[in-house]
């Protein structure tokens, strides 16, 4: 059995998945905060100096799981381990996010595709030179990662 403790909270202003944007890319300058249990402070010393952080988190609203899915950006099915739809074995997201302040134990970002009140269970720096590859293949998304901007949730995976 593996247990996660989740370190804190994702704030945002989506209180519903239905209408969110879908990724980050979509989230262009949507603000939000992540509180951090306090006994996590010192865990937070040094991410200031990062303009992204990823932030690892629980599908909370998200009820068991499908192994095939038709994404939002598609009309086709897929192998869920081929999208980045929440019905997932174990209901983990990830999202990076613009760092823009840290106040002690809060967190401000902005880019946010997260719904409010979503428990945080990982944060890790962004770092472009780690964590970017525009040349790879991206499979089905090479043909529609240019509607991300524009498309949004429905409630078809909570």
């Amino acid at each position: 059995m593996i247990t996660f403790t989740p370190i804190g909270t994702i704030h945002s202003p989506f209180t519903d998945p239905a209408g969110m944007p879908i990724q980050p890319a979509g989230a262009k300058g949507v603000k939000g905060t992540v509180s951090i249990d306090e006994k996590y402070r010192e865990g937070l010393r040094d991410i200031e100096g990062f303009s992204r952080i990823i932030l690892i988190y629980a599908f909370h609203r998200a009820n068991g799981y499908l192994l095939e899915v038709v994404p939002f950006l598609d009309t086709e099915s897929h192998g869920i381990f081929a999208t980045r739809a929440p019905k997932r074995p174990n209901a983990i997201g990830i999202s990076v996010v613009r760092l823009i302040a840290v106040d002690d134990c809060e967190l401000t970002i902005e880019d946010v595709d997260i719904l409010d009140g979503t428990p945080l269970l990982d944060i890790k720096p962004y770092v472009p030179e780690f964590d970017c590859f525009p040349d790879e293949k991206a499979g089905w998304f090479d043909r529609c990662c240019g509607k991300v901007g524009t498309a949004r949730s429905d409630q078809r995976f909570f």
